[in-house]
């Protein structure tokens, strides 16, 4: 009986991002270059769709444990777009990026954003500084910092392979 509690009640605290995620985040999720991240693995085996993904939901779970008032659609759509490059950085072609990826890759993903979405000023703060010690200038706003502890939770959760991904779909 307790572990059918504990269960419904994670069952339901994830069903309830995952529909703030879709009600903020549709057009974004439905869109032809956010289905292309199902292509790029992101750390471990997990996509960088995946990865995106988890991180908008952690930044909620985050944002809900800590009694933080967020604003919910920038937050997701920040945290959505936040690894937007569009790119494998793990294949030969980008090869040459690749111990500068973690320092390029949050100005490649606004830009792509940016052409594809009209963005706030807060999701463009999370999207630019995410990568925050790496990026110099901290987060200038609390919705930039939840993402960026959030992205750096589920880095380390999928390098580790706790959590495990699925694979690139090519």
């Amino acid at each position: 009986m307790k572990y059918q509690k504990r269960f419904r009640h994670f069952y339901e605290k994830e069903r309830k991002y995952h529909r703030a995620v879709h009600e903020h985040g549709r057009d974004i999720l439905e869109s032809p270059n956010f289905r292309k991240t199902k292509k790029f693995i992101q750390h471990g085996n997990m996509t960088v769709n995946s990865h995106c993904i988890n991180v908008a939901k952690y930044s909620l779970a985050i944002s809900e444990k800590l009694h933080i008032p967020v604003d919910k659609r920038k937050l997701i759509r920040g945290a959505l777009l936040h690894d937007y490059f569009l790119y494998d950085w793990h294949d030969d072609e980008h090869n040459k990026f690749y111990r500068l990826h973690g320092l390029k890759h949050p100005k490649i993903a606004l830009r792509n954003a940016s052409k594809e979405y009209d963005l706030s000023e807060k999701e463009k703060d999370i999207i630019r500084k995410h990568m925050w010690p790496l990026t110099i200038v901290p987060p200038m706003c609390k919705e930039a910092w939840i993402v960026t502890t959030a992205d750096k939770w589920c880095s380390l959760m999928e390098t580790l392979k706790i959590h495990k991904g699925h694979g690139a779909h090519k």
